[in-house]
Order: structure tokens, then sequence, then C-alpha cells
């Protein structure tokens, strides 16, 4: 009973997924229609060369020279043109199936970037490659292939059996002989494919986030000689997902021998009788020949029409797994138009930052983060966060960069002629970040530079340098602003990686400046220069800085202290 509830659950969580493919299917219509065309042309030439056999044999056993030619490159004629059919629908498919999976796979990188941050937040970088390499190629090749086979399949088998019927419906019977065993398995075979491909894309996922993440962090492991535990904890991984491979594989290979050994004791019967039949007289050389081909394509077509159950099921573990990516609420930009206006409306003057009453808490907390916070920032201010970690700081800023939404209150933003817009995705357009951690990119310094701002000319990428008091060291290199800084910056400090991020948010120019403990890894003297420089530059521009260094204290106008209670208290003395 608990078995069948199972199995209930599982095939209506298919159908769910089913249905969501079927709005990727109608969208390539006119590709599956191609292929079942070619399909089917290719599936008449096959079964056309074994009737045409059938006659040729004939002719040649009955001595009847006048038609041995004809039907011979009738024979030879059908076979060519299958293959070279074959060819061809191959490079359709290759085509096809690349230009698809692209497609795909760039509508699914687009939800994972539009994804809301609550929502995607929540996934391990590792674990979003694999359902866009992995599971998307799946899709793809499942939202192409998948109709087509039926059809093709259903084509063969049907087009063999009224073959058979028309000479012998005893013959029909015999081919049909393994129908049963594979109904009555499907159950069986489809609830143990779900439940291993399940377990065998989680796995592989955990590798590859298991393994993206030690890489990424190989310098640490080095440091802190964590080196053979990194490799036993990724070899026990691998064991884990060996042993579900092996597991599937075990399954597989048993439910192989069992079909062939069904599919044996089939031919052998259609073998048997095709003999018996010959014996008596009723049937000719040519009828058994056509007789042991066609009941080999009745066999297989039908063993291939039941393997499109486990190949439904895989196709649906994968969609599941997608669609619980496309199916987070995406950023539209819905402001756009609006923000466009008070940007413009503001230029050159700036904006005023208003925080009205905002109290924030994360979905599966039990406790305010933020709680009724209130204050306003004016162009040309620097305002300061302080507080002890994990108080708030940082989710002031994520709030204040649109990524998530207040539970309560509102963040706006006021150009001098009281044009207004509340914050949103829309708004970023206002800001310049620096995170904690310093994010660059792969890449030379001027691309890592010229993200914010692809058209920056050489001149504004040597002034957001020297603002970041990071020229003097770049333009001593060989390759200047060409230099390539190398994966996660390996070949620049800590320092000057931060003042890199530092010159990439000066160089997007905006109105609202966030940094989030942005001047850690710089020493005392070189944080003074760079601070004088960024809060200096520009009287239109705000800044909101969190720190726990005090020496960055004196450059701000106000200091407000987040508490462990979420309020938030105005400091006159620090």
């Amino acid at each position: 009973m608990k078995k069948s509830k199972e199995l209930s659950v599982m095939l209506k969580n298919m159908a769910h997924e089913w249905k969501w493919l079927f709005g990727y299917i109608a969208k390539y219509k006119f590709t599956i229609i191609l292929y079942i065309l070619l399909g089917t042309v290719g599936t008449v030439m096959s079964l056309g060369v074994t009737v045409a056999s059938k006659y040729l044999i004939d002719a040649v056993v009955g001595h009847t020279d006048s038609v041995i030619v004809k039907y011979a490159l009738i024979v030879i004629g059908l076979a060519v043109f299958q293959y070279v059919f074959s060819a061809l629908t191959s490079w359709i498919t290759a085509v096809v199936s690349t230009k698809t999976n692209n497609e795909i796979r760039r509508e699914i990188y687009a939800h994972i970037l539009m994804a809301q941050w609550r929502d995607i937040s929540g996934f391990h970088s590792g674990d979003l490659l694999n359902r866009l390499e992995g599971d998307v190629g799946v899709v793809a090749n499942g939202v192409i292939s998948f109709i087509p086979s039926i059809f093709m399949r259903s084509i063969q088998f049907f087009g063999a059996l009224a073959i058979v019927l028309y000479y012998d419906k005893t013959m029909a019977l015999l081919a049909l002989m393994s129908a049963p065993f594979l109904f009555l398995s499907s159950r069986f075979l489809i609830r143990t494919m779900r439940k291993f491909n399940k377990e065998s894309r989680e796995l592989n996922g955990k590798i590859l986030s298991y393994s993206e993440e030690s890489i990424q962090n190989i310098q640490i492991i080095k440091s802190f000689d964590l080196i053979k535990q990194y490799i036993n904890n990724f070899e026990t991984l691998l064991t884990d997902y060996r042993s579900v491979r092996l597991s599937y594989d075990k399954f597989s290979i048993l439910m192989t021998l069992c079909l062939s050994l069904t599919g044996v004791i089939v031919s052998y019967a259609c073998y048997g009788w095709g003999v018996y039949r010959l014996w008596q007289g009723a049937i000719s050389f040519g009828v058994m020949s056509t007789f042991l081909q066609i009941s080999g394509i009745l066999t297989s077509s039908f063993a291939s029409l039941a393997s499109l159950a486990p190949t439904a099921v895989t196709i649906a573990t994968s969609a599941g797994r997608i669609m619980e990516i496309t199916s987070f609420e995406e950023e539209t930009d819905s402001d756009r138009e609006k923000a466009l206006d008070v940007l413009e409306s503001a230029r050159g003057k700036g904006v005023v930052l208003d925080v009205e009453n905002v109290t924030f808490r994360y979905p599966d907390a039990d406790f305010d983060v933020l709680k009724d916070v209130s204050f306003k920032v004016s162009p040309g201010e620097t305002v300061a966060l302080i507080g002890p970690s994990g108080e708030g700081k940082t989710t002031m800023l994520k709030l204040l960069l649109g990524l998530m939404k207040p539970v309560s209150g509102r963040i706006t933003l006021t150009s001098p002629d009281d044009k207004s817009i509340e914050i949103s995705d829309s708004t970023r357009r206002f800001c310049s970040f620096v995170p904690q951690s310093v994010n660059i990119f792969s890449g030379s310094v001027a691309q890592n530079l010229r993200i914010v701002k692809p058209d920056a000319s050489d001149e504004e990428i040597r002034e957001v340098l020297r603002l970041a008091e990071l020229s003097e060291f770049v333009y001593s290199l060989p390759e200047g602003a060409d230099t390539v800084i190398g994966e996660q910056g390996a070949n620049f400090s800590q320092g000057q990686l931060q003042r890199l991020a530092l010159a990439r948010a000066l160089l997007r120019n905006a109105m609202v400046v966030l940094l989030d403990e942005a001047t850690s890894a710089l020493d005392i003297d070189t944080e003074k220069r760079v601070l004088n420089n960024i809060m200096t530059n520009d009287s239109d521009r705000l800044c909101i800085i969190t720190t726990h260094r005090e020496s960055m204290l004196k450059y701000c106008d106000r200091i407000y202290k987040i508490g462990s209670d979420g309020k938030m208290t105005e400091l006159r003395n620090v």
C-alpha cells in the first residue's frame, strides 16, 4: 500500500514535470515535426529493405533470372539510401540539438542571474553549475528527441507488426511474447530509475561543489596542512557516488539480461515456427527470411518503446531540478523608466537617501536583524554603520541595493526637484558597491574596471586607479592596465585587490557609494589617502560605509550603531 502510494505521488510529480517540459517542446514544434518526418522516412526505408529482400531471395531460390537483377538493385538502392539518409539525419540532429541546448542553457543561466537574491543565495555555486550543465543537457536532448522517438519507434513497431500479420498471425503473437513481461516490469523500472537518477544527480552536484570550492581555496588548504583531509573527503564523496552508480549499473545489467533472454526466447520461438512453416511448405525461403528479420525488428522496437519509460524518468528528474530554479521569482527591472527619470533629474546634484522605519527579518530566523531603523543621507555626506559582526550592517547594504526587501518600512531616493523612487532592483543604477570579500574576475586590470563602464577611456582608467592609490603599482608592470590578474587575483595582494575594487566603484561614478569593510586590508596611511580621494572627489555623491576601524570614522559626518536588538542609535562621540 505504501509503495503504491509512493508510486502514485511519483507519477503525479512526473506528470507535473512533463507538463512544464511541454512548454519547451511547444517552442520547438517545427524542429520536432522535422525529426518525425526524417525518422519516418528512415523507418519506412528500413522496412522496405526487409520486404524487398524477401522478393530477392524468392527470385534467387526460384531461379527467376529476369527479376533477380531488378530486386537486387532495389535492395541495394534502398540500403544505400537508408545509410545516406541516416547520415544526413544525424548531421541535422547534431546541428539542431546544439542550437537547442545553447538556447535552453542561455535561458536557465538568465533565470539564475535574474532570480531574487533571497532564493538563489541558498544554492551552492557547484550545484547551480551541475543543474546548468548536466540537467540542462538531459532536458535539451529530451525536448528534441523524446517525442520523435515515440513516433519513430511506434511506426517501426506497427509497420513490422502489419507485415507479419499479413503473412502469418501466429508469428505476430510469438513476436509479441515479451510484451507482458515488459509491461509488468515497467512500474518497478520507473520507480527504481527515478530513485537512482535523483541520488546520482544530487551526489554529482555535491562532488562538483566540493571540488570547485576546494580548488578556489587551495591556498588555505595548503596553509593549514589540510591536503590529505580534503583528498580523503573527496574520495568519500566519490565512493558514495560509485556506490550509487554501481547499484544502478547492477540494476541495468540485470534488466538488460532479462530483456535479452526474453528476446532470445522470442527470436528462437519465431525461428522455430518459421522452420516448421517452411518444412510444411506453407511459406517460401523469402518469407522465412522476412519473418526472422521482422521478428527481430518487432522485439527490438517494442523493447525500445518500453525503454522510453526510464528515459522519460531521467528527463523528468532533471526537469524537476531545473524547475526548482525557474520557479523562483525574478527581478524584472519594472521601475526602469521611473528610475531613469529620477536619475536624469538628479544628475550633477545627487539624491537624498531616506530610510524610514525599516524592519527586516530573514525567513528562517525568529528575530529581527533590523528593527524600526530610520536615517537620512544627503549628497556630499558620508555615514558610517558600526556594531559587532552579524548585527545587520551588511544586511542594511543589501536592502539599499534592492537585493532584499524590508518586512516593513520603506527606503527611497529623492532628487532635488522631489522626484522620488522606492528602492528596488531598478535603483541599482544609482549605486556603486565594494563588498567585504573582494570579487575580481579573471582578465586584465582594465577589463575588470570596464565591467561597470565598457566605454571607459584609458584616461578614465588611469584616473580611478590614481584615486584608489593603485596607479603607480599598475603602470610599473610590463603590461600596465592590460596586466592579467589571474583567477581570484592570484598575483595581486589583498590590499591591491581591495583598491582595485574601489577603483571599479569609482569608475561607475554613481550617486550612492556603499563600502562594506572596504579598507580592511589597507594600512592606515594608504587608507587615509584613498578615503580622502573618494570622499572629497565629488560633492553630489553620498557614501555609506560599514567598518570596525576607528580610523575611518573621522571621515564620516554621522555614525550609527546597530545593536543586537536590531535597533539603530546615532552616536555623537566615538
